[in-house]
C-alpha cells in the first residue's frame, strides 16, 4: 500500500468512498473539490494496486489544525491504516506550525473513538444535536508541540 497526497483525478473516487463510509452526511464532490483548492488543506490517501483503501484530510488555522475526515474502505479496516493516515495528518500539521490538532466524532462511532484515544486524542467537550439526524459529536484534540 501507499500512502500519498491527493490528486485532483482522485476527488471522484474519494467522493465514492465518503459516501460508502459516510452514507447519513457525506461530503459532496464539490465540498472535496473546494477543500482540494484550499491553500490551507492537505489531502493524504493510501491506494492499494490503484485502488483507493482510505483517505483523510487537515485544514490549518494559526496554530491549530482540525482534521476534517478519515475514511478507511470496509474491506481495508482493522489492519492499521486508519492510523497511518492520522499520523501523516499530524505530521502535516507539526511540520506547518500546529501545536494542537482538533477532530469531531460522533458519540456512537466507537472504533473511531477508540483510534484516537489510542493516538493520543483527548474528548474535550461534547456538541449536543451537532450531527443533522440529532446525534451528538465529541470534539477531541491532542497537543502536538
Amino acid at each position: 500500500m501507499k500512502l500519498r497526497r491527493w490528486k485532483f483525478e482522485d476527488i471522484l473516487g474519494i467522493s465514492e468512498l465518503e459516501k460508502e463510509c459516510f452514507p447519513q452526511e457525506p461530503w459532496s464532490y464539490r465540498m472535496l473539490a473546494d477543500s482540494f483548492e484550499n491553500e490551507n488543506f492537505t489531502g493524504v490517501l493510501c491506494e492499494d494496486g490503484g485502488e483507493i483503501a482510505g483517505y483523510g484530510g487537515i485544514s490549518m488555522g494559526y496554530d491549530t489544525a482540525d482534521i476534517d475526515n478519515i475514511a478507511v474502505s470496509e474491506r481495508y479496516r482493522r489492519c492499521g491504516l486508519g492510523g497511518k493516515m492520522l499520523e501523516e495528518l499530524v505530521s502535516v500539521a507539526r511540520s506547518k506550525g500546529a501545536q494542537k490538532v482538533f477532530l469531531e466524532v460522533r458519540v456512537s462511532n466507537r472504533a473511531a473513538m477508540s483510534l484516537y484515544l489510542k493516538h493520543g486524542f483527548k474528548g474535550v467537550y461534547a456538541r449536543t444535536r451537532y450531527y443533522t439526524d440529532g446525534e451528538d459529536c465529541l470534539v477531541m484534540a491532542r497537543d502536538i508541540t
